[in-house]
């Protein structure tokens, strides 16, 4: 059973199409990317799950709720979480203290609690933070971080609600080569042992088909392909749509070495 479905999706600004009858279905546990070229809607596409852009046409459901016309914070308290291309922590703040922000506001106890909040879901944050193997700097405030340490506090607030759906935009950015694999391999734990459903835009060829259960290719706001990476390697129109843009040649070695470097 899907967990998540989007059927005949469309957005307009002005006469331009900027996601253009889109359909697709995503299953609890799976982890599913969606890749396309400079322009092709990821972003707007990601967006209108998300609740920031309204769709002009089409539904989106998870777990039968229709998430269309619902505000972001109303789509989040029905268990969708959201981590960004940047790492959205506060700075001053230390670890443990952004999850339990996370926490409280998922409580609705931000504007009530906040002069004794200090020691309030201080345990829940803790066992969040030791999913993401951040538990031993809790302490330590965000701004003393490697980048990669944030993302990791940014995953353990994304988690602060629950979440059935996992919405994670180009969550390697930033990161070299190594982190990159860390945070996707932790992901996927994540995703098995919370029964999480994983929707991820990238543009990293290598973490695309290295970790991702199935693939969803846009261009110009049109679906063109979506399967296995194995299918979609493989798909002559996806080869065709990213000629010129340095992914091509990604996409033939990835066939040789099962990864790929954008």
């Amino acid at each position: 059973m899907s967990l998540l479905i989007v059927e005949h999706v469309s957005k307009f600004f002005g006469g331009v199409r900027a996601v253009d009858d889109v359909s697709f279905e995503l299953k609890a546990g799976e982890m599913l990317a969606l890749i396309g070229p400079n322009g092709a809607g990821k972003s707007t596409l990601f967006n209108m799950i998300n609740g920031q852009i309204r769709a002009d046409q089409g539904s989106i459901r998870l777990l039968k709720n229709e998430l269309i016309g619902r505000s972001t914070r109303g789509i989040w308290r029905l268990g969708v979480g959201r981590t960004f291309q940047i790492a959205h922590t506060f700075s001053s703040l230390t670890v443990v203290e952004n999850v339990q922000i996370a926490l409280l506001s998922h409580e609705r106890k931000v504007f009530g609690f906040l002069r004794s909040a200090a020691g309030l879901y201080r345990g829940r944050a803790l066992a969040l933070l030791e999913q993401v193997g951040m538990v031993d700097q809790a302490d330590r405030a965000c701004h003393e971080l490697a980048y990669s340490d944030n993302k990791r506090v940014e995953l353990a607030i994304a988690l602060s609600n629950d979440p059935a759906l996992l919405l994670m935009d180009e969550p390697t950015a930033g990161m070299a080569s190594r982190e990159r694999s860390d945070l996707m391999i932790l992901t996927r734990r994540l995703a098995t042992e919370r029964n999480i459903a994983v929707l991820f835009t990238e543009h990293s060829m290598d973490v695309v088909f290295a970790h991702a259960d199935r693939m969803i290719v846009l261009a110009r706001g049109r679906l063109i392909a979506q399967g296995s990476p194995e299918a979609v390697r493989e798909n002559a129109l996806v080869r065709e749509v990213y000629f010129g843009s340095g992914v091509v040649s990604g996409l033939k070695s990835a066939t040789a070495r099962g990864v790929s470097d954008e």
